[in-house]
């Protein structure tokens, strides 16, 4: 691997402690990756301050030019970061290529938007003052990526911090932190200042970003990943009240109506379920099938997840890879062996392989109980868990019934109906005859436990902002 180091004011730092990033198809070290401690976050955090105070500076069409570049760049060089993906997370060739390319778009939307951050003057009604409203950088922002998407949960958060003005310090998952490094010579060939962007792997998450979150030049803190981790970062933010963006866990039900095209409810089922293998908040967890066409719905899913190709996802041929890393997969386990022992029908898949490397099948169960633990938690593997309704309004309370509130899915053919479905579902996204909501250009976000905060859209990039009104007259 070419970048194994710190990253820190454009320039790369050895330590004396660093940690194995395994490759989860071979059990095999895939490179030994310096480890930060509290005078690197220290040293990274000067270098983002300095070179903010220019960056906040210049024009909004000069950030967005250096976005673009990148996203120019990105673009150019999108099987190189897919077959990074693969190596390090996992998943199949054609999965990391799409990532690849989601991950570039977010230079290129929030090179759009860095242009937007559109103001307001106004006549106030009662005291006949002007009202000027403008949109000011947050300050620094403190990025903590997950795993399950190495490049794209980076650049989510890259982009709109640039395009708003601030500087940043990234602390990549310890599983994958290689991407995130690889993309640091082509945000330099991109045009971005020379500290603006830091990158800290380290082993030791929690103490390290403890210690920045209490550093006054801080401002936001910008987090993917669990919300039993996110609970704990919002304790320490509070501190500091900093701004919080939190992208947290989910629980999302896909609920397939008895008028659904079929073929449209398999192919939106299948991506919802097995886009990045299930190990995406995003992930169908609860599939909810009308009674009248369960028998032939569960059928055919069976035939589709068992026509996909087990392997090791640098092999082009290959449609599932293995999964992170031992734990992950032996969770998925239990969580299949629970279902089954509970009265849940195996119809395919839930056997581990033999051999090395972290592979599960993909597996579907049908006639899941209800206090099967697969339905209260989330699965994050290749498992999909049908269970049946015959009542709407029934099938709304089960779906609403959980303390997460990050994605739906809706299957129906009438569009009157499904979108009444939709207004009913507690949740920040519903994909309507869709398996795949994620999009540059929409506010990504969840409700309830899921969450505080958007990602992409137009408000992606004000989560790194602050708000700041005049009072004038003239």
């Amino acid at each position: 691997m070419d970048h194994t180091d710190l990253y820190i004011n454009g320039a790369w730092h050895k330590t004396a402690e660093r940690f194995d990033v395994i490759n989860p198809a071979t059990e095999e070290v895939l490179a030994s990756v310096a480890s930060a401690g509290i005078a690197d976050a220290d040293a990274a955090l000067d270098a983002a301050a300095a070179a903010m105070a220019d960056w906040a500076a210049r024009t909004p069409r000069q950030r967005s030019e250096v976005l673009r570049r990148a996203w120019e760049l990105m673009t150019a060089r999108l099987d190189h970061f897919a077959h990074l993906i693969t190596l390090e997370n996992g998943k199949a060739g054609v999965d990391a290529r799409g990532e690849a390319a989601y991950a570039a778009e977010f230079f290129r939307w929030f090179a759009e938007e860095a242009v937007r951050a559109d103001g307001l003057i106004t006549h106030a009604p009662a005291s006949g003052a002007r009202i000027i409203v403008q949109h000011k950088p947050a300050g620094l922002a403190v990025l903590v990526t997950p795993w399950n998407y190495p490049a794209a949960m980076g650049t989510r958060k890259i982009a709109p911090a640039l395009a708003a003005g601030c500087g940043v310090i990234i602390k990549p998952a310890s599983e994958t932190p290689l991407t995130m490094l690889a993309l640091m010579p082509l945000l330099e060939e991109a045009g971005v200042p020379r500290g603006l962007v830091n990158v800290l792997p380290s082993k030791r998450t929690g103490a390290l970003v403890d210690h920045m979150l209490h550093d006054s030049r801080v401002r936001v803190i910008s987090f993917t990943g669990s919300t039993g981790v996110g609970r704990t970062l919002l304790k320490g933010a509070a501190d500091q009240v900093l701004k919080p963006a939190m992208e947290l866990g989910g629980n999302a039900p896909c609920i397939v109506f008895e008028d659904a095209d079929m073929e449209t409810a398999i192919e939106g089922t299948m991506l919802a379920k097995m886009r990045n293998l299930g190990e995406a908040c995003t992930a169908a967890n609860r599939i909810y099938v009308h009674k009248d066409v369960a028998e032939d719905f569960t059928r055919r899913l069976t035939a589709a997840m068992s026509a996909l190709k087990v392997g090791d996802g640098t092999d082009p041929s290959v449609d599932v890879g293995p999964l992170v890393n031992a734990q992950t997969r032996d969770k998925v386990a239990e969580f299949v062996a629970d279902a089954v022992a509970k009265g849940a029908k195996l119809e395919c898949g839930g056997v581990v392989p033999e051999g090395r490397g972290f592979f599960y099948p993909p597996t579907v169960l049908s006639n899941v109980p209800g206090n099967a633990d697969c339905v209260h938690d989330e699965i994050f593997g290749p498992v999909a868990a049908i269970q049946t309704f015959a009542d709407q309004d029934d099938v709304i309370a089960r779906a609403n019934d959980t303390e997460y509130g990050l994605v739906a899915y809706v299957f129906s053919g009438d569009f009157k109906r499904a979108l009444q479905v939709c207004e009913r579902l507690d949740y920040g996204m519903v994909g309507l005859n869709r398996g795949l909501v994620s999009d540059p250009a929409a506010p990504f976000g969840g409700t309830k436990q899921s969450g505080l905060g958007r990602e992409g859209g137009h408000e992606g990039m004000l989560e790194f902002m602050e708000t700041q009104y005049i009072s004038a007259s003239w």
